[in-house]
């Protein structure tokens, strides 16, 4: 019994043959995959939180900041004699009490 193969089915077979080797070497890159994709999913979430809770000390640091220089002026006006001196510095204890506090949260 004699099989002729033709030049068209060496090439269909060696394409078949490619696509097998194609499908498992995608296969293999799909599993290796995904471990990557789930830690940097994880690196992300830790990412989300850091900077979150930068923001959130960056906030508070501009109250505490905005009320000193609340707290300055008042004294400067009180050196002035625009405000009254009482006035004045109880708006800087104010003030420190504010970063006192936000240190405190720092340290919690």
């Amino acid at each position: 019994m004699n099989a002729t193969i033709t030049l068209g089915d060496a090439v269909l077979i060696v394409i078949a043959i490619a696509l097998v080797v194609l499908i498992f070497y995608s296969i293999s890159l799909i599993r290796n995959l995904i471990p990557a994709v789930k830690t940097l999913n994880r690196i992300l979430e830790d990412t989300e939180r850091i900077t979150s809770t930068a923001a959130d000390g960056a906030d508070e640091a501009k109250r505490v900041v905005g009320s000193v220089i609340e707290s300055l002026k008042s004294i400067s006006g009180a050196i002035k004699g625009n405000e009254g001196v009482l006035q004045g510095l109880a708006s800087l204890l104010k003030a420190f009490s504010s970063l006192i506090g936000l240190f405190k949260t720092k340290n919690d």
